[in-house]
């Protein structure tokens, strides 16, 4: 086990592996999935072990330390930094496992990649021993790469879902072998097209009991994750992708200034640097983007804070989670923007990577768990009104 790692240090292994993640990100971009060479890198690196239990071998960093390195990764290549923090993200997840369950998953590869889905609707049938799992799952991002799959299927009695108290289906964690699912080439999309999240199929495999956790709040964590950060339960989970789009808009905007210093627009006779309405929107691309990362920082160090104390994390904490967590990512979508209207026709030319910065980052705010809607799922809570985002209760 690895000690004093800070995250100078973190961000030293990736400055050091930067340029082979640069220089291979086109090559995930057209071959729809993560270099080979760049997934070893950040295996060799450690960075695929920040959310490893120290129990395990792993780093366990805090949560401010994670978005650091996955903010840096993805600076230099977005699909790299999205896959690294899908797998970070999914390793919180253990938590609700057995002991040995996870124990098994987490210690079956010296730096464990996971990869998975969380898309709702498909089944698993109890049986001795665990339950038979089928069913296709969109969007299983680093699905080439992983060792292990997670999915959230729903628990069926008969040919109906099995439902709680509330009436809602049951649903539970499922951890299955990589090489137990079948990839189907699905991956065809406006944007983060290096992320390799196709579709994975499952036919009536069996899955063990202590590989599989009831989707409840967590009460009791397993032995290996009693530490602060997993105290914030699946909260760095869902923020992981915000940092993603702050990496991609960070890119876009040392990009336009590098293009601004050269540039002469056609028709005109003063460069790009040059142009008032340029500086105006430079400036502020580099507001609303210092602005949401400001915002997602301070909200996840204060949570931190309180986690380290021991203090249990409550309803108004999670809200500004999420509400940060969007609004980072809307923030970052209007620094790219900008910079977009700013780059005039390099913005658009497949020589620049302007247009690739456009097309992620707009990808980004389609995701469920940090998309624009999220602001109704808090705005309706802070009304004294109930909310459709589940996720609140844990």
């Amino acid at each position: 086990m690895e000690t004093n790692v800070t995250v100078d240090s973190l961000l030293d292994r990736v400055k050091d592996i930067a340029p082979l993640i640069r220089e291979h990100a086109a090559e995930a971009e057209a071959q729809r999935r993560l270099s080979r060479p760049v997934v070893d890198a950040m295996r060799q690196a450690g960075l695929y072990s920040l959310a490893r239990p120290k129990a395990f071998g792993g780093l366990e960093v805090d949560p401010i330390t994670m978005f650091r390195v996955i903010e840096e990764v993805a600076r230099h290549d977005s699909a790299a930094g999205w896959n690294l923090s899908l797998s970070g993200g999914s390793n919180y997840f253990l938590a609700w496992l057995p002991d040995e369950g996870a124990a098994e998953i987490t210690n079956s590869h010296p730096h464990t990649i996971i990869a998975g889905s969380f898309t709702p609707g498909r089944q698993a049938i109890p049986v001795d021993g665990g339950y038979r799992l089928s069913g296709q799952w969109p969007f299983a991002s680093g699905s080439h790469d992983c060792h292990w799959f997670l999915f959230l299927p729903q628990i069926m009695d008969g040919d109906q879902p099995r439902l709680n108290d509330q009436g809602r289906p049951v649903q539970r964690f499922m951890f299955l072998p990589a090489d137990k699912a079948t990839i189907l080439d699905t991956w065809y999309t406006l944007g983060m097209r290096g992320t390799g999240s196709n579709d994975v199929v499952v036919s009536d495999l069996f899955v063990p009991e202590r590989h599989t956790a009831p989707l409840v709040p967590l009460e009791k964590p397993g032995t290996a994750y009693q530490g602060p950060p997993y105290r914030l339960t699946l909260w760095v989970p869902v923020a992981r992708m915000a940092l993603v789009a702050l990496g991609i808009a960070r890119a876009a905007i040392d990009g336009l200034i590098e293009l601004a210093r050269t540039k002469t627009p056609s028709y005109t006779g003063s460069a790009l640097a040059q142009r008032q309405v340029v500086q105006c929107q430079v400036a502020e691309a580099e507001a609303t983007l210092s602005a949401g990362r400001a915002y997602l920082y301070a909200t996840f160090q204060e949570t931190w804070d309180a986690a380290v104390q021991g203090a249990e994390i409550i309803l108004e904490q999670k809200l500004k989670m999420q509400l940060a967590a969007s609004h980072t990512v809307v923030c970052a979508a209007k620094a790219v923007e900008l910079v977009h209207a700013a780059a005039g026709t390099s913005s658009i030319r497949n020589e620049y990577k302007f247009q690739r910065y456009f097309r992620d980052v707009h990808t980004i705010t389609q995701h469920a768990f940090v998309s624009a809607s999220r602001y109704e799922s808090v705005g309706a809570l802070m009304l004294g009104g109930e909310s459709d985002w589940g996720f609140f209760a844990f």
